[in-house]
């Protein structure tokens, strides 16, 4: 599992990117964020961790867990 912060979420449009501690950003969708962090409002700056999932477009984050 890996760690990082929110860099932007659209809650309109349902998705966002991660910046990851190596710097890297991160795609993701709302349907990538645990059942658990759902009630929780995605902002900028808040420390999330996930798992990494390799796509053909790219690295994605999926299981997304609020850890602050």
């Amino acid at each position: 599992m890996q760690t990082g912060r929110i860099k932007m979420y659209d809650s309109l449009k349902g998705f966002g990117f991660i910046l990851t501690d190596d710097d890297e950003d991160l795609y993701f969708s709302r349907q990538d964020i645990h059942p658990k962090s759902k009630n929780t409002p995605l902002r900028e700056g808040l420390k999330v961790s996930f798992d990494l999932k390799r796509e053909i477009k790219g690295d994605r984050a999926i299981n997304i867990r609020i850890l602050e």
